[in-house]
């Protein structure tokens, strides 16, 4: 952990404290600059708009994927011979490496040849194709509805899987004593699917927040920084810019805010765990 953890961090918070261009690459000593990397990137203003982005795209996804892949996995806690295959289909696209994923969602929201205007056009919902990637809002939109369709499996199967833990003659009590569908839902589903609930928000954020390969592929970014997530932006200013100091003080912001939530969720976690007690 110390080897393949600790020195990165250590390494990259050293980094962003020194002035590393391809000027002072290759030097024994690097030129130390503190915080200025730091009040370079919040004056440029393109990281305010990165932390931004980076939230609504987690928050977005998140409630879609939770969402849908709660229902889904109400929808098969049931018993039948159908919902073992089909609920593996539903795992396809987890399992589909996510740069083809990136890839098959660029061209079907390509403005011309792109199945979704097609679609819609056919609908008669709109009359000329809508350039899905090449505007600001409807880009990250875009960006939205590719990692949804990614992690509906991921929320589904672990939210299934709680729910086998549920026993069945809870149910049935409930039932029995007149309980209706909703107050089954939120009273005994919800409260003991709690600790999966938090686990699956938690990881699904951490996961979401991180995001890098499905957005360089899709907008790299763009249009003019409107889909620049922190780590993209990250990526931008050192292999792009070859500004590796900015580059590294932008994966720290990453890497702290990603910290704050872990260490919040610990603390419900333990805070649980003792009323419990």
């Amino acid at each position: 952990m110390v080897l393949l953890v600790g020195y990165p961090i250590v390494s990259n918070i050293l980094l962003s404290l020194q002035d590393v261009t391809t000027t002072t690459l290759s030097k024994a000593s690097k030129p130390f600059v503190g915080l200025r990397n730091y009040a370079d990137l919040l004056a440029g203003g393109v990281l305010q708009r990165s932390v931004v982005n980076t939230f609504v795209f987690t928050l977005g996804c998140l409630v879609l994927q939770f969402g849908i892949g709660f229902g889904l996995a109400l929808f098969f806690d049931r018993e039948s011979r159908l919902v073992g295959p089909v609920r593996g289909v539903l795992m396809i696209p987890w399992m589909i490496p996510m740069t083809v994923t990136a890839l098959m969602f660029k061209f079907m929201f390509s403005s011309n040849v792109g199945i979704v205007n097609q679609a819609l056009q056919a609908l008669g919902l709109i009359q000329k194709p809508i350039e899905w990637l090449l505007e600001p809002q409807l880009a990250m939109f875009s960006l939205i509805v590719a990692n949804t369709w990614i992690g509906i499996p991921f929320n589904m199967i672990l939210l299934s899987t709680g729910l086998t833990t549920i026993p069945r003659e809870v149910k049935e009590a409930a039932a029995i004593d007149g309980a209706r569908a909703p107050q089954a839902f939120f009273r005994i589903t919800v409260p003991m699917l709690k600790p999966v609930i938090e686990s699956v928000l938690l990881l699904g954020f951490i996961y979401t927040f991180k995001v890098f390969d499905l957005v360089f592929v899709m907008t790299n970014g763009g249009p003019v920084n409107s889909t620049h997530l922190l780590s993209t932006y990250s990526y931008k200013l050192s292999f792009s810019l070859f500004k590796y100091s900015q580059g590294a003080a932008t994966a720290n912001i990453l890497f702290v805010i990603l910290l704050v939530v872990s260490v919040t969720y610990l603390g419900f976690v333990y805070r649980d765990r003792e009323g419990f007690r």
